[in-house]
């Protein structure tokens, strides 16, 4: 059980996993709107070679949106969908774990007002370290629109970057983890830190 809750504390590791993330947020638009966010989040590991592992982790967001403005109707639906590909060394001295790949959107969102219409992809890249029942690391990525997802599409391009430093403390079959996620929007100059998991 203690290899299990160390494996499931590791966003990139060799076990196959569908964790789930709820997050609420506040105060969207003029009427401070409500937001519930369910990420479902299945990693699958690949062996390529006696050294080298593919992580494939995608992240499904299903979304929950009160009207933010006069005019506007409550969303129910899902949000763009990112996977990430982490190329990862299946040895890790020290306990050091690393992966670098691409990450990709697909616009699968059915509302525009909870998603961006656009096709997008960057780099993304974690690095984590597990000793003494504790897992710390930090993940992140960067990604730009190259296309619109179809149509007529006059959507701002994407251009933001994602970070998320985490904190996890296993024992046995019980984990806790903190997992601030914190974004910037390059294109308005702002920044965000919309949610804390456990």
């Amino acid at each position: 059980m203690r290899e299990l809750a160390k494996k499931l504390a590791n966003p990139i590791s060799s076990l196959i996993s569908v964790p789930l993330q709820y997050n609420h947020d506040c105060c969207f638009g003029p009427l401070e709107a409500e937001r519930h966010l369910l990420n479902i989040q299945p990693v699958i590991p690949t062996k390529l070679n006696l050294n080298w592992n593919l992580m494939v982790r995608t992240i499904l967001p299903v979304v929950s949106l009160q009207a933010p403005a006069l005019g506007l109707d409550d969303t129910f639906g899902l949000s763009d969908t990112l996977q990430s590909f982490f190329v990862s060394p299946s040895n890790t001295p020290g306990g050091v774990t690393w992966g670098v790949g691409p990450a990709i959107q697909w616009p699968t969102g059915t509302d525009p007002l909870i998603d961006s219409g656009k096709w997008a992809a960057g780099p993304t890249a974690a690095i984590l370290k597990q000793q003494s029942g504790w897992t710390y690391g930090i993940l992140a990525n960067q990604i730009w629109s190259f296309a619109d997802a179809g149509g007529p599409n006059h959507r701002p391009e994407v251009n933001q970057a994602f970070i998320q430093p985490f904190l996890a403390s296993w024992k046995d079959s019980t984990t806790l983890t903190l997992n601030p996620e914190s974004y910037y929007y390059w294109r308005t100059e702002s920044g965000a830190f919309p949610s804390i998991s456990s």
